[in-house]
């Protein structure tokens, strides 16, 4: 089929003019290649395809059968030669993208509404799990890019750094009052509180787990909760004292709604950006939202 595909396109061309000398002038080709051509395929074919006569050609019976099937295939391809010009010039295409859901609403929206105020034409699906379950995707190249924190080393993947971020333990003012009035203003509130956390799928909590450890805080009553929303909202009514990200809470934070509280140690930043498969083929939009990033780093304060 293959080496036949040229051989397709001049018997086209002849079907359509009837005439050698006309293809050969449309193909800018000369007449006796055309001619050799067209032998050359009715005797892949086995089968003539055209009458010869002074006046040019007419088709057979045979050959009218092929060209009624290659004219449909040769639209087919303009078709899709038109289809691809148009998404170059507009810009079309998709892009496959995982993230949390607290990374998404707190840092990753505004990015995305100027990117797609200036791609209109670039839609994207939107995979909204852990952070850990986003690398995993990734891995099986089911989506493009990922926004995630920064993970421990890994294999095969690059890690474009956006901002950094603060993790701390917050509460409502309420909730620590109680908790002052039954064990005393120096207690210590990862022993005599209910402290809240993300469960064990999740980076974060991975990464506040070390943290504990290495300051050999023993937690004595902890709830786990699998999104950082739902333990924001469980802190602010008074259920426990939760772990989160600070420039999640800055609001809350700001209004007193919630109190940050003093961690022993320091919690160091973490760094938060986009992850991409080195294995993985970046297709044209995804390559365009890297660049859009890779702009807004270079121009934008470091953090």
């Amino acid at each position: 089929m293959e080496q036949n595909l040229s051989l397709y396109r001049i018997f086209y061309t002849v079907a359509q003019t009837g005439n050698i000398s006309k293809a050969a002038r449309i193909l800018y080709i000369s007449q006796p290649a055309i001619s050799k051509a067209i032998s050359k395929l009715e005797e892949n074919l086995s089968t003539p395809l055209f009458f010869r006569n002074s006046r040019g050609v007419t088709l057979t019976k045979e050959g009218e059968l092929l060209y009624q099937h290659v004219k449909i295939a040769f639209h087919e391809l303009d078709c899709a030669e038109n289809e691809l010009a148009r998404v170059h010039k507009l810009g079309i295409g998709h892009i496959r993208m995982g993230v949390s859901t607290t990374l998404c609403r707190y840092m990753l929206i505004p990015y995305l509404k100027e990117f797609i105020d200036t791609h209109p034409h670039i839609s994207f699906t939107i995979e909204n799990q852990s952070s850990g379950e986003t690398l995993s995707m990734l891995e099986r190249q089911t989506i493009d890019i990922g926004f995630i924190a920064q993970p421990p080393v890994e294999r095969h993947i690059s890690f474009l750094h956006m901002m950094h971020i603060v993790d701390t333990f917050v509460a409502a003012p309420s909730y620590m009052e109680h908790l002052y009035l039954r064990e005393g203003r120096n207690t210590n509130y990862f022993q005599t509180g209910t402290i809240m956390l993300l469960d064990k799928k999740n980076i974060t909590r991975t990464f506040i787990d070390q943290y504990l450890t290495e300051q050999r805080v023993d937690i004595q009553h902890l709830i786990e909760l699998t999104t950082m929303d739902l333990l924001i909202e469980f802190a602010k009514i008074g259920v426990g004292i939760g772990c989160c990200i600070r420039e999640c809470v800055t609001k809350e934070l700001e209004s007193g709604e919630l109190v940050e509280l003093t961690a022993p140690g320091s919690i160091p930043r973490r760094s938060i950006g986009f992850v991409i498969s080195d294995s993985l083929a970046q297709n044209p939009a995804t390559k365009e939202f890297i660049n859009f990033i890779h702009k807004k780093i270079n121009f934008s304060p470091k953090n």
